[in-house]
């Protein structure tokens, strides 16, 4: 993008600035242009592999037996961990008493395995409704249901639940009828920063006895309490909240087990005197996520999928003594549980286990196996049961594979043929079979065959269009890639002459390439395909289009390559690729960084640099150095430290003095004094920040809650910073530290921790690169070399002095892609944005609401974008070189980088495998489109001023 900017102040013609505008004003259709490639490749990644399992359509399944339980009392208790209730305190006793002598007396215990994200809304659909929500369901709503499912409240005749407004009403909303009914207490009460967040619970348990001791003067509800296939649910979200707030290992966390373990023993007396000992209850206590030792959930680490699963009661089975047990995580011996048989299930499991129990039809959507293990019943029943779990999940196969071969061409159909329809009547007719002649082993083994098969299948038909979207995507990918390559060495480069177009030639290839996409439509259209389809498979035609026009450039280009020395080419590409895989490899370990960052510290020795500037290359070695550490720093599990917040605040004002005084001596004639009172309030702004920061989280400690003032700063300070920085003035020293004083006012307010100092570290070498990069002008024989200490953003540069691209101008684009890469993993990771502290926003609010608390987080993670963007900008303008071409090479690296990780994607593995693989690539791919925005930004942040009248000096005569 041409760099352009206004003449105000500056002795530049007005000519000039219109002839800068004229070149540029293909650069807004380029760039809409690559924000539109890059948001559709960013959205044919849900298409590929976000998009909805569910189907409808199905046919209810129940198992024609009598049930052994009227009723079923379901507890989840939010974010608690499988090890935190089982193990032993450290006087040996029972953390949760009465659960404990359940699971060793009365009932069936084991681990449910919960899949990623390990977050509240998937956990409860996958133990409710049996299935495994599309991962994108927690972007497009909390509490909404973004598809409609089936459930076993649904199913039920009647269910009440008490507890969270984030959870009850999705299962309530998406229920047919008016048998769905939720009790919530008001959203404000989750707040992490309560003195006592087991009050959550204790709402729930209160309402509960509430409920029933009501209901004896209502027969309406009396009666309806006394049918069959009656589901209580009672969501406990205290332990989640104490242990976002305290961490899992802490005092609060483990009396909040305690006393959900009092709670559960006397509803559970309760409902048993409720119904005369009737012995018809069936009692489930799990949870929907565990929680890490540093207070947060999302990702896939043991401590948040391992959770506790004990079932008792009705249909139950009792505990069953065993000699020996293995399970890879050993935590039977640290558990004291060796000799009492494990059940472990998969979460969804439970949804069928709790429709089995009180004989209502499976959810229409559930892939949960039926635990038969945890069921004590006759041989008949299990084996009847497990059928109609298998027929449940083959209806969903079924349906799946009739709407697949509906949209697409029946010569190009394949179908699944472990489960053809020969098959499918094989499988039933012979389970049937042996049902009828009571072998009841060989039919349950036989079921669990089909179910496996089942969804083997589902998932064939779900991915049936993967490998032609993804080769479709690879295309454009490619096609882009080259096409910005062109772009640059036709432009910006000598490799390639001016070639005369063949208008003949150009004709015939455009309606070529016309011809291919009508192709293409027709195809689709005759296959009903969905309207993205279009977008995904037409997108490589005109991209393609614009590459092959340029072949005669390519041929140019390919017999200047050949006459250049053949080592030195091999050994640039060498490099290039070196330094792509190494920022490719840091996506999965930052240490990766690290080493990245040690090399840079050699760079000045390189390249003779240290010759020319010893002190500058001295201190940028050293801040390489000081800035490798941070990769290496843990990304979360850690306490909080907010000492070394404050030190970051302290040392920023310690910096800003210095810089102020600095400033204060320079001999600027165009700077007024006046702008530099700018800098005493940004400096007042993060004092104030650290001050908040001791003082809120002092208040927190005490169990004070969030002070009213401390929250106004706070916001106030948020609001403020951007203003007060375009009130600075727009010399290159003065305006980058105006940005840094205001991006460290709000950072400091969003840190709890060492990540505080990261900004400063990294805003110092960025200061030390700029001027790095002004030494290394000499190489290119430039007539004039701009002076940094007067050097003015909105002073126009020359166009007619932007130079064409050099070799080291690939390597100033690398450092800049390298250094937003250490922006984002300096301190965290793809896990600092699924599973974050809560701590870290507990200066502007302490009350749960997910959205707000993810976009201050997101600003959080934005804030080193921007600082490395400004210091990029200023780069460019003052190595005198086109910010179009500079950037496009930045599109090329982060493009590459992006199709190396489309090809890493993964569909098979572990749950934890594909998902990260598909992070990153929606990562790297948000980078891309995320460095053109801040590009903008930068742009912006740099040259605009607020103008402010001031006051006139008058001169006595």
């Amino acid at each position: 993008m041409e760099h352009i900017v206004w003449t105000a102040g500056c002795p530049e013609s007005v000519v000039l600035c219109l002839c800068q505008l004229a070149a540029a004003m293909d650069i807004p259709v380029f760039i809409l242009a690559g924000l539109l490639v890059h948001c559709v490749f960013l959205v044919s990644i849900f298409d590929i592999y976000f998009s909805s399992p569910l189907v409808h359509g199905m046919t209810p399944q129940q198992t024609p037996l009598p049930p052994p339980a009227k009723r079923l009392v379901l507890f989840v208790a939010d974010g608690l961990r499988a090890d935190s209730l089982y193990e032993l305190d450290s006087d040996g006793a029972p953390r949760a008493p009465y659960l404990r002598g359940i699971l060793e007396n009365n009932g069936s215990w084991g681990v449910s395995h919960t899949r990623v994200p390990t977050e509240s809304r998937p956990g409860h659909v996958a133990l409710i409704a049996g299935f495994y929500e599309d991962v994108s369901a927690v972007a497009k709503g909390w509490k909404e249901n973004p598809v409609e499912f089936d459930s076993v409240f649904n199913e039920s005749k009647y269910t009440w639940s008490w507890g969270s407004p984030d959870i009850l009403p999705m299962f309530a909303k998406g229920a047919t009828g008016d048998h769905v009914y939720t009790f919530c207490y008001a959203p404000e009460s989750e707040d992490f920063g309560a003195e006592d967040a087991a009050k959550l619970d204790t709402w729930v348990f209160d309402h509960v006895k509430s409920f029933f001791n009501s209901s004896r003067s209502n027969q309406t509800l009396f009666s309806a309490l006394n049918e069959e296939k009656v589901v209580l649910f009672l969501h406990l979200l205290g332990i989640d909240t104490n242990g976002h707030a305290h961490r899992p290992n802490s005092r609060e966390y483990k009396e909040n087990i305690k006393q959900v373990d009092e709670g559960v023993k006397e509803i559970a007396s309760l409902i048993d005197n409720f119904y005369g000992n009737d012995g018809k209850t069936a009692f489930i206590l799990t949870s929907d996520h565990g929680m890490t030792d540093w207070g947060s959930h999302g990702a896939g680490h043991p401590t948040e999928t391992l959770t506790p699963l004990i079932v008792w009661g009705a249909g139950v089975n009792y505990p069953q003594k065993v000699t020996s047990q293995f399970f890879e995580d050993n935590f039977l011996k640290e558990w004291k549980l060796e000799n009492l048989k494990r059940l472990d299930v998969n979460q969804a499991d439970i949804a069928p286990l709790m429709a089995s129990l009180i004989g209502v039809p499976f959810p229409l959507n559930s892939v949960g196996t039926l635990p038969l293990e945890y069921l004590n019943s006759s041989a008949l029943f299990k084996a009847e049961s497990m059928f109609t779990n298998a027929v449940q999940i083959l209806e969903q196969f079924k349906v799946k594979m009739s709407q697949k071969k509906e949209t697409t061409l029946s010569f190009l159909f394949t179908t699944f043929k472990p489960l053809s329809a020969s098959e499918q009547i094989n499988f039933l007719k012979e389970i049937r079979l042996y049902i009828q002649q009571k072998k009841y082993d060989e039919a349950v083994s036989l079921c669990k065959t089909l179910i496996d098969l089942a969804l083997e299948g589902l998932s064939y038909y779900h991915t049936y269009d993967r490998l032609f979207l993804g080769l479709s995507i690879a295309m454009g990918f490619v096609g882009w890639t080259t096409y910005v390559v062109l772009v640059i060495i036709k432009a910006h480069t000598n490799l390639t002459k001016a070639v005369p177009t063949n208008k003949k030639k150009s004709t015939v290839l455009f309606y070529g390439f016309a011809a291919a996409g009508m192709i293409i439509a027709f195809f689709l259209l005759i296959q009903t395909c969905p309207w993205t389809y279009y977008i995904y498979c037409l997108l490589p035609v005109p991209v393609w289009y614009a590459v092959v026009k340029e072949i005669p450039v390519i041929e140019d280009l390919a017999r200047n390559i050949l006459s250049l020395h053949i080592g030195q080419s091999i050994g640039f590409l060498l490099v290039c690729t070196l330094g792509v895989e190494i920022l490719v490899f840091s996506f999965f370990y930052r240490s990766a960084l690290t080493v990245g960052l040690l090399v840079f510290a050699g760079w000045p020795v390189i390249t003779q640099l240290w010759l020319q500037a010893k002190t500058k290359a001295m201190i940028w070695t050293l801040l390489c150095v000081l800035l490798a550490i941070f990769p290496l720093m843990p990304v979360v599990g850690r306490e909080p430290n907010i000492p070394l917040v404050i030190a970051a605040g302290l040392l920023t004002l310690l910096i800003s003095f210095f810089s102020l005084a600095s400033l204060c001596k320079s001999e600027n004639k165009y700077r007024d004094n006046e702008d530099l009172k700018v800098y005493f309030y940004q400096m007042f702004s993060v004092a104030l920040s650290t001050y908040v920061v001791s003082s809120t989280h002092n208040s927190l400690k005490i169990k004070q809650g969030l002070p009213v003032m401390n929250q106004i700063i706070s916001w106030m300070t948020l609001v403020s910073s951007p203003v007060l920085l375009l009130l600075s003035p727009t010399f290159l020293f003065e305006r980058l530290f105006s940005i840094l004083l205001s991006l460290m006012s709000t950072y400091l307010l969003l840190s709890t921790g060492y990540e505080a100092l990261f900004p400063l570290a990294l805003f110092g070498l960025m200061f030390v690169w700029i001027n790095m990069e002004q030494e290394a002008l000499q190489h290119y024989g430039l007539s004039l070399k701009p002076k940094l200490a007067v050097f003015n953003f909105t002073c126009a540069v020359d166009i007619t002095q932007f130079r064409q691209l050099h070799l080291d101008d690939i390597r100033r684009s690398f450092f800049f892609v390298f250094f937003i890469v250490t922006a984002f993993f300096g301190t965290g990771n793809i896990a600092s944005i699924n599973s974050f502290d809560p701590a870290s926003v507990y200066c502007f609010l302490t009350v749960f609401s997910p959205f707000m608390m993810g976009g201050l987080l997101l600003l959080k993670v934005a804030i080193p974008f921007v600082l490395v963007s400004c210091a990029f900008e200023a780069v460019q303008v003052t190595t005198q070189l086109s910010s179009k071409s500079l950037f496009l090479i930045v599109l090329v690296i982060s493009d590459i980088m992006a199709l190396h990780f489309f090809f890493l994607v993964k569909d098979y593995g572990s749950w934890l495998d594909i998902g990260t693989s598909i992070s990153h690539y929606v990562l790297v791919m948000s980078l891309t489109i995320f460095m053109m925005v801040m590009n903008g930004l930068a742009q912006l942040l740099t040259t605009q001023r607020l103008g402010l009248p001031r006051r006139t000096k008058h001169h006595s005569t």
